[in-house]
């Protein structure tokens, strides 16, 4: 099996979470296996989440932290994010990360629409893992809502600035969850790590 370079970013805010726990088990596998491995927990980052001034035109120069994660995206091949579900969407901070740093000029580039006007993917060449949990049962959320976390990130997000393919592996539910299914879980998270999956 070729070796990766991995990066892992957690975006979950708490100082403890599943989503942290997991986002090392899979890093311990990954290096247990020869992976090149990177790990970022966002409630380790420093920077201000709210995009102000005159939006794209005029950005907020980027946050050292900020300058990190997407030196960290584009030095790998594989991303893995493991973020909750909150709300129907991505916890606050971890969607503010996004707006920030995910700008035209180091993520895409609108001077080069294709014929439908989409800017031109600046991330390409990785491949992408989602693994969200969430207390809504996958079949429910896919069923009553198009799993519109699933849909954002995989689409609006990764796609749109070149990741592909993105897989997502969705756990729940995840807030109460009992040990023997946490263990199951862990063993998953621990394969996906070993095969940089």
């Amino acid at each position: 099996m070729p070796k990766k370079r991995i990066y892992i970013l957690n975006g979950h805010p708490a100082a403890k979470s599943l989503s942290k726990s997991f986002a090392d088990l899979y890093a311990r596998a990954a290096e247990r296996a020869g992976h090149e491995v990177r790990l970022t927990h966002l409630d380790a980052l420093d920077f201000d989440m709210d995009f102000e001034r005159a939006g794209y035109g005029d950005p907020k120069p980027l946050e050292p932290d900020l300058e990190q994660v997407m030196d960290d995206i584009r030095w790998c091949e594989h991303l893995v994010i493991f973020t909750p579900m909150w709300w129907g969407s991505l916890p606050a901070k971890f969607k503010g990360l996004i707006d920030r740093a995910f700008l035209p000029g180091n993520s895409f580039d609108p001077r080069h629409p294709n014929k439908f006007g989409v800017p031109a993917p600046m991330l390409t060449g990785r491949s992408a893992r989602v693994v969200l949990t969430s207390d809504s049962p996958t079949w429910y959320l896919w069923l009553a809502h198009r799993n519109p976390v699933a849909s954002m990130l995989k689409g609006h997000i990764l796609g749109f600035v070149g990741i592909k393919p993105v897989r997502v592996t969705q756990l729940a539910p995840a807030s109460h969850a009992k040990p023997d299914l946490v263990a199951r879980w862990s063993r998953k998270i621990e394969a996906l790590g070993a095969g940089a999956a």
